[in-house]
């Protein structure tokens, strides 16, 4: 068995951390007996199989959790994953709200992770809803019409950056906000970018 990589970031993180500390020690401590090798990503710590991302450590305000961005594959015999949204096509979670819940659970978790391995051996990969079953806002649209290059230059984005866009526009129930938020991201969308791209 080899020793695990540790990443300093990853170090730093834990250090710094003023919620979940000792959940994300534990955590850090069940994922590394499994041989990945640690990272830091999305300002979070992640485990990689190959460089293929297995499983990220995160932190929110109720939970802290394992997320698995290919969680939809996995089989679930416990029942333990959660999707976040309806939106979330692929991720998974496995949340906890103290150490005791992890520690009784490190045999489970490391069974999940195992098949999360597997299935980045087999190089499984997640069949995503296509962009085209997404409802294109009405506004959205409008502004297609107006400037073609947006048109253009949207739908040369990624099918993730398209969806993200889409879902973001069409959330206000009112209209002038989904159009402010079309102007607010034109051009981003006209440089190639993401949503959440800087």
């Amino acid at each position: 068995m080899t020793e695990p990589r540790t990443n300093p970031k990853v170090d730093e993180f834990l250090q710094k951390a003023n919620k979940w500390q000792d959940e994300y020690v534990e955590l850090r401590r069940i994922v590394l007996a499994c041989e990945l090798s640690e990272d830091f990503k999305w300002m979070h710590p992640c485990y990689t199989f190959e460089n293929k991302n297995v499983v990220i450590i995160h932190g929110f305000k109720e939970y802290c959790a394992l997320l698995f961005p290919k969680g939809a594959l996995l089989r679930d015999d416990d029942g333990i994953l959660v999707q976040q949204t309806d939106n979330v096509q692929a991720a998974r979670q496995i949340r906890f709200t103290n150490v005791s819940e992890i520690i009784a659970m490190e045999t489970v978790l490391k069974a999940y992770i195992g098949e999360a391995i597997a299935v980045e051996r087999a190089g499984l990969t997640v069949d995503f809803k296509p962009t085209t079953e997404f409802a294109v806002p009405e506004e959205l649209q409008h502004r297609f019409d107006e400037v073609p290059a947006l048109k253009t230059a949207f739908e040369s984005l990624t099918p993730g950056r398209q969806r993200a866009y889409i879902l973001y526009f069409s959330q206000p129930k009112q209209s002038k906000t989904r159009v402010a938020r079309i102007e607010k991201y034109t051009e981003q969308i006209l440089s190639g970018k993401g949503l959440n791209d800087k």
